[in-house]
């Protein structure tokens, strides 16, 4: 017995645990990098043409996403039967599948924040400096005043009549039902961000099954294929995935109950185009100060 108590502690440490996990790995020096936190205020930001490149990026993003959504909403309301249409699940898909796409798009030129609650949710993390911050939640709000806006251009009678994507407390309903499903939703979707753009997620004991192996211009394809060479980087490319699936979802559940704001300048911008004082009472009360 003693022999083989002896063959067990040779072979323990003979081969040792070379990448721990949970708390072992908590003692071990970070094996991923975390930015610093940003600057509150970066006055050299504005000398730079990527920092209007981005905010455009956020204003050509939040116009899409008002465009075809809004189009998908009126395509649905006008029809008499809503078997004819893609209906509450075509809706859901519409936003989300957007917020994919557009995620993905812009994610490596302003970050893909499309929505201000978003933005404030990460300026608050120390994301991003107040100034760009703020520059993003402007040209957000007027991309989705000017996506609403073409769309009521040359529809302006059927954008009326069919309530022109417009947020409000649906009937049976309440402000605090309202309320709630705001608070919910927009949690859920900020969640979502942070959890899928966390740094954290590549570290050791991270459990994230899918990567994609990035080769950079000086690496040898040969090397990395015979796990020789060891300068590649893995990055996550799938964060638009989950936040896009998020936005599907959270749809699916509070468009019967407020047509789904969960995004400060969406809700805003269809306001202003439609311009109805029932839209107005709810939005105010609802889709602004709650989301945010």
């Amino acid at each position: 017995m003693e022999g083989k108590e002896e063959d067990v502690r040779l072979g323990a440490n003979k081969f040792s645990e070379r990448q721990p996990i949970g708390t072992a790995a908590q003692s071990q020096e970070k094996d991923y990098k975390e930015p610093p936190p940003a600057p509150l205020f970066e006055p050299a930001e504005f000398c730079s043409w990527s920092f209007y490149r981005a905010g455009i990026a956020e204003f050509m993003a939040t116009f899409l996403f008002l465009y075809i959504t809004i189009l998908t909403v009126m395509g649905v309301v006008k029809s008499t039967t809503k078997c004819s249409t893609v209906g509450i699940q075509g809706i859901a898909w519409a936003f989300g599948g957007m917020i994919f796409a557009l995620v993905y798009c812009t994610a490596g030129i302003s970050g893909g924040h499309i929505n201000p609650a978003v933005t404030f949710g990460l300026l608050l993390a120390r994301k991003l400096s107040l100034n760009r911050a703020l520059f993003y939640m402007v040209m957000q709000c007027l991309g989705a005043i000017c996506g609403a806006g073409v769309v009521k251009g040359f529809q302006k009678g059927l954008y009326q009549s069919t309530g022109g994507g417009a947020n409000v407390v649906a009937a049976g309903y309440t402000k605090g039902d309202g309320l709630g499903a705001e608070i919910v939703g927009t949690f859920i979707l900020v969640y979502t961000v942070f959890s899928a753009t966390d740094a954290k997620r590549n570290a050791r004991d991270s459990h994230v099954p899918v990567r994609t192996l990035v080769v950079r211009p000086h690496q040898n394809l040969l090397s990395l294929a015979s796990n020789k060479g060891h300068p590649c980087e893995f990055v996550q490319i799938l964060a638009p995935l989950p936040i896009g699936f998020a936005v599907f979802l959270v749809h699916l559940a509070t468009i019967p109950i407020t047509g789904t704001g969960i995004n400060p300048a969406r809700s805003l911008g269809a306001a202003i185009i439609y311009n109805k004082d029932h839209a107005w009472d709810d939005h105010v009360s609802l889709f602004v100060l709650l989301q945010i």
